[in-house]
C-alpha cells in the first residue's frame, strides 16, 4: 500500500506542476498509458488521487502507447520524421527539481487527496467539515485478547 501511495503522490504532484506551469486549473481529459493505466478503472484512479479531477467520461486508457509509437515509427518513415519534429518541439520539465514539488507531493499522499477538490467524485468522498478542520477517521476498538 505504501508503494502505491508514494507512486500516486509522485504522479499527481507531477501532473499538478505541469498544470501550474501552463496556467491550467482543471484538465479536460486524462489519457492513461501503460499496463497499469490499462487495467485501473478511471473512477478508481481518480478516487485514489492518481489523476487530476476531470469528467470521468474523458478518462481513457491507450494501452502500451510507447511500444505502439515505437512500432509505428519503425514501420513508417513519415511518422518517424513527424516524431523527430515533435521531439524537437517538446520541452523537458524535471518536475522533482521544481521548488513546489515537495509541497504538492506531500499534499498528494493522502487518500483521498488532502488539498484538491474532486467535483467529478461528488458523493464518493467524505465531506470536509465546514469548520476547516480535517475529517476524523473512526477508530476501531479492539476487544481484549484479539489480534488485528
Amino acid at each position: 500500500m505504501r508503494a502505491i501511495q508514494l507512486a500516486k503522490a509522485a504522479l499527481y504532484a507531477g501532473a499538478k506542476l505541469l498544470m501550474n506551469r501552463r496556467g491550467v486549473a482543471r484538465v479536460d481529459r486524462v489519457v492513461l498509458a501503460g499496463a497499469f493505466g490499462s487495467f485501473i478503472s478511471p473512477y478508481h484512479a481518480m478516487l485514489l488521487g492518481l489523476i487530476p479531477d476531470c469528467d470521468l467520461d474523458n478518462v481513457t486508457a491507450v494501452g502500451n502507447a510507447a511500444g505502439d509509437g515505437a512500432r509505428l515509427a519503425l514501420l513508417n518513415r513519415g511518422l518517424r520524421l513527424k516524431a523527430a519534429r515533435l521531439a524537437r518541439w517538446a520541452e523537458h520539465v524535471s518536475t522533482p527539481l521544481d521548488p513546489a514539488f515537495q509541497d504538492e507531493f506531500v499534499a498528494a499522499l493522502g487518500i483521498p487527496h488532502a488539498r484538491d477538490a474532486f467535483p467529478a467524485l461528488a458523493g464518493s468522498l467524505p465531506e470536509a467539515p465546514s469548520d476547516g478542520t480535517k475529517p476524523r477517521r473512526a477508530r476501531v476498538r479492539q476487544k481484549a485478547g484479539t489480534a488485528t
